[in-house]
């Protein structure tokens, strides 16, 4: 019987991870009714973080009110693990300071603020976790953690004295960081930050320049924010004697790997390394004759850390052979076929809106599959009738 490994992630903005499971699966069932097909959506720090591992532990989900990226309350989330071990909770960013938070017409990330994550850090500590695993992923801001330290009750300060508003642009203007008054409960906790290894704070291919303009950020205000994160890594330095600037996944959920590190005390892990540690992947791609994974875009960015890649390397690693969908193929998105990927495909076969394709976002992925699986049974019949004598 052949067996069919779904390993995708979530379509940022329209599906979930295990959305994009489903749909996959209703595809390949109208080809292949029989075959054995194995579910594994894969989390990656960002949305959907926390009710994966909640799900997979057995735990449970305690709602909690914080800031969001704007400002306004939105309702948010901490998980507490299952199982044995040190009680643990789980929270994501984006919950709290999420890009889809943020209207299209709204986003300005040297505006929006992430004081909402600082809050889902006080829940997970008055839960009484001795462990909090922190998904980074899906953010729309690019403040570094300053909001998230302000709500821990970090004070940041201008050369006047004067406390500094949110957002990210204020940062320009850092000169000081007073810790007396942050939450003393964040000595007695560890705390692990699941991050994109590959995302650095500053420079070329640093948070500002390569996430900035996806948040709605224009030419000049990156630059204003690489000068804000340019310049809280100085103060940081200087005042906390921590190198955030060098420090592999800083820059991740628009600086809050940074930002972490130096006002919460936390270690950063490349995520997969941290996060798969809660789930079975490696099994299931043993089980596996083909894998199948998706994202809303595969693009020249896809193979730094990116699912797609992430669950390519390990596939290709075990010789299964992997087919990506994705909602848009962007320049580059060949670059996935030396990380693991055998095959790759858009789920949109036509003109399109956006609008229209979140919309649609289900049915597309289900016919993308359907298609991708038609021709894999093709192959499967020329292999067969390749292996077959022929008469004389």
């Amino acid at each position: 019987m052949l067996s069919i490994l779904i390993a995708p992630s979530g379509f940022k903005e329209s599906l979930s991870a295990e959305a994009v499971a489903e749909a996959i699966a209703e595809g390949v069932r109208r080809v292949f009714p029989t075959a054995r097909v194995l579910l594994a959506p894969v989390i990656d720090g960002g949305e959907g973080t926390t009710e994966g591992l909640v799900r997979a532990s057995g735990g449970t989900l305690h709602p909690v009110q914080v800031m969001g990226p704007l400002g306004d309350p939105v309702p948010a989330f901490v998980g507490l693990l299952g199982g044995v071990g040190p009680k643990t909770a789980v929270i994501e960013i984006a919950a709290a300071a999420g890009l889809r938070l943020v209207p299209r017409n709204r986003r300005d990330p040297t505006r929006t603020t992430s004081y909402g994550v600082g809050q889902l850090l006080r829940a997970a500590l008055d839960l009484r976790a001795e462990t909090i695993l922190v998904g980074c992923g899906d953010s729309g801001v690019n403040d570094g953690g300053a909001g998230m330290a302000q709500a821990l009750g970090v004070r940041l300060r201008n050369r006047r004295g004067e406390e500094l508003p949110l957002g990210g642009s204020a940062l320009v203007d850092l000169a000081h960081i007073d810790l007396t008054g942050r939450d003393p409960r964040l000595e007695r906790v560890r705390i692990e930050a699941a991050v994109n290894w590959h995302n650095h704070l500053l420079g070329p291919r640093g948070v500002a320049r390569v996430f900035g303009p996806q948040k709605g950020a224009s030419p000049e205000q990156v630059e204003l924010l690489e000068r804000a994160m340019e310049q809280l890594a100085r103060v940081i330095r200087d005042q906390l004697g921590l190198d955030v600037a060098s420090l592999p996944g800083s820059g991740a959920s628009g600086g809050l790997g940074a930002g972490l590190v130096a006002f919460a005390g936390a270690t950063l892990h490349p995520r997969y390394e941290l996060l798969l540690r809660y789930l079975d992947l490696d099994r299931l791609i043993d089980e596996a004759d083909l894998v199948i994974t998706a994202e809303g875009a595969l693009d020249e960015q896809t193979p730094f850390g990116k699912v797609p890649c992430e669950v390519g390397r390990r596939a290709a690693a075990k010789g299964k052979p992997v087919i990506a969908l994705a909602g848009t193929l962007g320049t580059g998105a060949e670059a996935t076929l030396a990380h693991g990927i055998s095959a790759f495909t858009s789920v949109v076969r036509g003109p399109c809106s956006l609008d229209d394709a979140i919309a649609r976002a289900a049915e597309l992925v289900r016919d993308a599959a359907e298609a991708a699986l038609r021709m894999v049974e093709v192959g499967r019949k020329l292999a067969a009738r390749a292996s077959m004598p022929r008469a004389a």
